[in-house]
């Protein structure tokens, strides 16, 4: 049978795809979705259902300034082609997180607050963009999300609340420019209440001049992973992990060791339902060297157009020796 133009793209786009694989196994680290999830465009941010098998992420263009959360579910093995979720694809939605049970779904947005209002907008440095506050889905009696929910509550102020993260007991975690956080941005703490949830609380992890992010907390409050640099990043941004004492406060943070950093950027941790399951975004990319073997049109587009071409993907690592280092076991 003739190679017609359709088979030979077919054929390219596989072999693209597994050239994309053999280099994220390079990594020592999993792409997840190589071509499907993890594309050519800026992918961050996953939150995944208890039973690992519908994952929901954010996607968007290089600037971020078109954001979308998107859902996928597992099946025989492999992703499916993703679908904008049912509460996103109108605003400025980011940062999917799921509550340990999975009957809530958070995620930021600049929706307005309320119905007929202003979308939500934010300054910094002169520069006015896109707001965000938090809002949450809970899931329906019929397995669906409801429709969203705003937070009300003081955690909202200020417009530039990101990455939720939320533990067992309802704490929820995020990161945030507010009137305390000082040049950078740090990372809070609000606990449930009768009528809401408590003033934020920022987290004391040592030098409050550095910037601190998207934390991922343990289910039962034993450990707290971020972006930021304590001084030793290897690059703009790596994740940190932080122990809770005894006496309640985080230690020292620790940047992860091995393979999870690299000279790239890496941020938004989320972690998976497995123990030592830990999701990461990264701009690692497939080293360029040159001479290059020698590129047509068709080579160089698919590979500017790969997943590995510098834009953010989302991985996969395995952290359970640290966790065990520890003490902590499951």
């Amino acid at each position: 049978m003739p190679f017609t133009s359709s088979r030979l793209a077919a054929l390219a786009a596989s072999l693209l795809l597994t050239a994309a694989v053999r280099a994220a196994e390079s990594h020592a680290g999993e792409l997840v979705g190589p071509g499907t999830i993890s594309t050519g465009l800026q992918e961050t941010s996953v939150a995944l259902t208890p039973d690992g098998d519908t994952l929901y992420f954010m996607r968007s263009d290089f600037s971020e300034s078109d954001d979308t959360i998107l859902v996928s579910h597992r099946r025989g093995g492999h992703w499916s082609a993703p679908e904008v979720a049912p509460f996103s694809g109108r605003w400025h939605d980011s940062e999917p997180t799921l509550s340990p049970d999975g009957q809530r779904l958070y995620f930021v947005s600049n929706r307005p607050p309320h119905a007929g209002g202003a979308p939500v907008t934010a300054s910094m440095g002169g520069h006015s963009f896109a707001g965000t506050n938090l809002w949450y889905v809970a899931r329906q009696a019929d397995g669906r999300w409801g429709e969203p929910v705003h937070v009300d509550g003081a955690l909202n102020d200020g417009a530039m609340i990101y990455n939720p993260s939320v533990a067992a007991n309802g704490d929820i975690y995020f990161s945030a420019h507010r009137a305390d956080s000082g040049a950078a941005y740090q990372i809070y703490v609000v606990h449930p209440r009768k009528d809401g949830y408590s003033a934020p609380e920022r987290q004391e992890l040592g030098e409050p001049a550095r910037n601190r992010m998207d934390p991922a907390i343990d289910p039962r409050g034993r450990f707290l992973i971020y972006a930021g640099d304590e001084g030793d990043s290897l690059a703009r941004a790596d994740l940190y992990i932080a122990f809770r004492q005894r006496d309640g406060r985080w230690g020292k943070p620790e940047r992860l060791p091995g393979v999870v950093n690299s000279s790239a950027l890496e941020n938004a941790p989320s972690l998976g339902p497995h123990f030592g399951e830990l999701y990461v975004a990264s701009n690692r990319r497939d080293p360029v060297s040159f001479p290059k073997p020698g590129d047509d049109i068709g080579s160089l587009q698919q590979r500017l157009q790969g997943p590995l071409n510098g834009s953010r993907n989302l991985w996969r690592f395995d952290i359970a020796d640290v966790l065990r280092a520890h003490g902590i076991e499951r």
